[in-house]
């Protein structure tokens, strides 16, 4: 998956064009004004992947094809609520990390509950960050900790997890999805205040 976070629209469709179909974005806001540039890319599916707040559910549900980052019940019946079919995944929190969100490994089963109960969402699996390390075999505990908490919960098969850097451990350990964005789009520019 290509992610285009803080990279124009016009970047989104040159890489839509080189072949890609599958990109993540991780704020709402952001990929709102995107949005109408792109939702005429025939195939193309745009996945939420940063923390989705549920008072801004209504909009995501509105702009995004795949939400990666329900982290609550709530915030699955939110999204249910909103009208239109979704896929989801369920972000799990492994590492200690204040800045990371996510559900904590004990609250999974509780989530999936939610989301089989909701008739508009479809669980496509699990998502999750491991602490930054230029290391990527660092990562590999926390992936593999990922696949097997869902083999353990019965959990549909996806894995949304790996980036640039680490992407490579995280398909050796069973990742379907990858968030590539510095590889494919280069280093991003921090924007002026």
């Amino acid at each position: 998956m290509a992610v285009s976070k803080v990279f124009s629209a016009e970047a989104l469709i040159e890489a839509y064009e080189a072949g890609l179909r599958e990109f993540g974005e991780n704020y709402v806001q952001e990929f709102e004004a995107k949005h109408p540039l792109v939702k005429h890319l025939e195939g193309a599916r745009f996945h939420l992947i940063g923390h989705l707040q549920s008072n801004k559910s209504k909009k995501a549900a509105e702009i995004f094809d795949v939400v990666q980052t329900v982290d609550s019940a709530k915030l699955a019946r939110r999204l249910n609520e909103c009208g239109k079919a979704l896929d989801v995944m369920i972000e799990v929190k492994l590492s200690g990390e204040e800045a990371k969100h996510g559900c904590a490994p004990e609250a999974v089963a509780e989530v999936v509950e939610a989301i089989r109960a909701c008739d508009r969402l479809t669980l496509r699996g699990l998502m999750t960050m491991p602490p930054w390390d230029d290391n990527a075999e660092a990562a590999r505990p926390y992936f593999r900790h990922l696949r097997e908490l869902g083999v353990r919960l019965g959990v549909p098969p996806g894995l949304s997890m790996g980036m640039s850097h680490d992407f490579e451990t995280a398909i050796q350990e069973g990742a379907t999805h990858i968030r590539v964005g510095t590889a494919l789009f280069g280093k991003r520019v921090k924007r002026a205040a």
